[in-house]
C-alpha cells in the first residue's frame, strides 16, 4: 500500500509527524510512504526509513511570485508528479485549506481531521475519511491518532518514536569538554529569550568548562550569536549549515538550550537532553516531545525585581540563573551517565 503524507510546514510540525510513521510501519510493515513538504524542510522526511520519496512543494514561493511560477511550469510539474504516482491513500496531517487542496492532486481517497479537529474546518470537506481527534492533546499524539484511524490500527500507548536515521548526518569531531548548543533564534519576537540572558548563560557554561555552540539561520541571528560569543574562548559561532548539518551538531551535543523554535523539536527527535524555554506558548500542546525534555515556562517563575528593562517582557522572569541551575545539573548527570542518551526521562 502506498500512502502520500501531506505535511508541508513548519519545521516543528514536520518533525511532529515522524512518530506516526513509525507507528504505522510497525502495525503494517508493508506500508510505504511518500511525503509532500515545503522545499525548505525537504531534508527531514527522508531521514525516516519508511519514506521512499520526498516531493518538494513551493507554495510559499509560488504565492510570492505567481506569474513567474506559472511561466516556469513548476507547479504543474509538481501536481503531475503527485497525480501519476498511483497512491492508495492520502493522509493530510496538516488540516489546512492549502494542504487539502494539495492532497487532492493525488486523485486518491483522503483522510484528515474532521471539522471540529482541523485547524481550518473547511479543509475537512476534501476528506473521504474524517477523523475526530481532541484538540487538548499534544500535537505528536494528535497526529499519531490520525494515522491510526486512517490506517486501521490502535494507537500505541507508548511514547512516540521518531526513528531518525542518524547515518544521514555528517560526522562531527568533538573533544572532551561537554558540548552545549544554544538554539537562540525564533520567528516571533515574544518567544525570544533576552540576549542579555543568553550572554550570562554562555559565561556560566564556559566558566564551568563546557563548550557552547551557536548555529544561526539569517543575518540577524548570526549577529546575535557573535555578540553572545564575543570574547568567550569556549563559545563558538557555527558556519551557516543545512538542516542535516544542524542535526549533526545537535546529535553531538550533551545538552541543548532552546527557545520555542522548530530546531528545538529536531533536538528532541534526536533524543538530545533539551531545556526548552517558553513564554507565550503552551508546552503541553506544542512543547518538545520525547525523552530528556525539560520545559521551563516564564509565567511559572516567581517575580524578581529589577527587570523592568528586560525585553521581551513575556520571558523576563525566566532568569539565566534558573536556566543554569537546570543546565548545570543536566550536564553533571550526562557526564556521570557517560553521555546524554543514557539519561532517563526528565519530563514531557
Amino acid at each position: 500500500m502506498r500512502v502520500l503524507v501531506v505535511k508541508m510546514s513548519s519545521l516543528g510540525d514536520v518533525v511532529h509527524t515522524l512518530p506516526a510513521l513509525t507507528d504505522a510501519q510497525r502495525a503494517h510493515p508493508e506500508l510505504r510512504f511518500d511525503w509532500l513538504v515545503e522545499e525548505g524542510f525537504a531534508e527531514i522526511p527522508g531521514w525516516h526509513p519508511a519514506v521512499d520519496r520526498v516531493v518538494p512543494v513551493a507554495i510559499r514561493r509560488w504565492r510570492k511570485t505567481p506569474l513567474a511560477s506559472w511561466r516556469s511550469g513548476e507547479p504543474s510539474r509538481c501536481r503531475a508528479t503527485v497525480r501519476t504516482a498511483g497512491y492508495d491513500l492520502v493522509i493530510d496531517a496538516q488540516g489546512l485549506i492549502k494542504s487539502a487542496w494539495a492532497a487532492r492532486w493525488a486523485r486518491a481517497p483522503i483522510a484528515g481531521l474532521d471539522r471540529h479537529s482541523a485547524r481550518e474546518p473547511l479543509a475537512a470537506l476534501a476528506y473521504r475519511q474524517q477523523v475526530a481527534v481532541p484538540r487538548e492533546m499534544h500535537a505528536v499524539e494528535r497526529t499519531r491518532q490520525l494515522f491510526a484511524a486512517a490506517l486501521g490500527y490502535d494507537k500505541p500507548v507508548t511514547q512516540g518514536d521518531y526513528r531518525l536515521d542518524h547515518s544521514r548526518f555528517p560526522a562531527v569531531e568533538r573533544g572532551e569538554a561537554p558540548r552545549v548548543v544554544f538554539l537562540h533564534g525564533t520567528t516571533r519576537a515574544d518567544k525570544h529569550w533576552p540576549e542579555r540572558y543568553w550572554r550570562i548563560l554562555a559565561e556560566q557554561a564556559t566558566s564551568a568548562g563546557s563548550e557552547v555552540f551557536l548555529p544561526w539561520g539569517n543575518a540577524a541571528e548570526q549577529q546575535r550569536a557573535q555578540r553572545i560569543a564575543a570574547g568567550l574562548p569556549g563559545a563558538r559561532v557555527l558556519p551557516r549549515l543545512t538542516l542535516a548539518g544542524v542535526a549533526a551538531q545537535l546529535l553531538a551535543a550533551d545538552a541543548v538550550v532552546a527557545v520555542d523554535t522548530g530546531l528545538a523539536h529536531l533536538a528532541a527527535a534526536l533524543d538530545r537532553p533539551t531545556i526548552a524555554l517558553y513564554g507565550p506558548t503552551r508546552p503541553a500542546l506544542v512543547g518538545t516531545y520525547g525523552r530528556h525534555q525539560i520545559h521551563l515556562v516564564a509565567g511559572e517563575q516567581p517575580a524578581v525585581t529589577g527587570q523592568d528593562d528586560i525585553e521581551p517582557r513575556a520571558m523576563a522572569l525566566l532568569t539565566p540563573e534558573h536556566v543554569w541551575s537546570e543546565l548545570g545539573t543536566l550536564l553533571a548527570t550526562t557526564r556521570l551517565a557517560g553521555g546524554g542518551a543514557a539519561i532517563g526521562p526528565t519530563g514531557h
